[in-house]
């Protein structure tokens, strides 16, 4: 079965993406370096074994974009909060493993996604966690059989995510791969 990446992608744009960056560097500032730097994560990911889906916002304007690669599929985001969409994405993708990132990870590396989806070899689920408490991967060995408990009750943007995430799936079998920052404020991107 293919594996499946998803990268989670917002259009560009000026007081959409990564507004809290934007309060420090002024919001064109923040918009621009989410273009370049998801533009080179979605390059540096491309490798023969996984497939590449994004899953773009707005939707309709992410479907049409001429900023995102045109040979890779894409899939609306949806609505809801970020585990709605996550869990759409999840639930939404072909038979096999599937893995979910975010698109503001600098140190994401083929190696760091290949260790994710060989810990789906053994477990249900994998996990990528974060320094302030939340992940930047969430990963399902077979999505279809997730119980909907899956992201309920989730304190996001907290530093409560991750154990949170991990409450609402009892009893399955979870691995954590390397622990990754972010790119939240002036002070992140100076850790780069």
């Amino acid at each position: 079965m293919k594996r499946t990446l998803v990268i989670m992608v917002k259009e560009p744009h000026p007081g959409r993406v990564k507004t809290r960056l934007g309060r420090d560097i002024g919001m064109v500032g923040a918009a621009w370096w989410f273009r370049h730097q998801t533009r080179s994560l979605i390059r540096r990911l491309r490798d023969p074994r996984w497939q590449i889906v994004l899953a773009v916002a707005p939707d309709r304007e992410g479907l049409e974009s001429c900023i995102w690669p045109v040979d890779l599929p894409r899939a609306p985001q949806g609505r809801g909060d970020l585990g709605d969409r996550m869990g759409r994405m999840l639930r939404g993708m072909p038979p096999g493993p599937v893995c979910v990132i975010g698109a503001d990870i600098p140190d994401i590396t083929c190696p760091r996604i290949s260790r994710a989806f060989q810990a789906l070899g053994s477990h249900e689920m994998v996990f990528g966690p974060a320094p302030d408490g939340g992940y930047w991967l969430v990963g399902a060995k077979r999505a279809a059989a997730l119980p909907n408990t899956l992201f309920k009750g989730v304190r996001w943007s907290t530093e409560h995510a991750l154990a949170d995430t991990m409450a609402s799936v009892p009893g399955l079998r979870i691995a954590l791969v390397d622990e990754l920052r972010d790119v939240d404020t002036k002070a992140d991107l100076s850790r780069l």
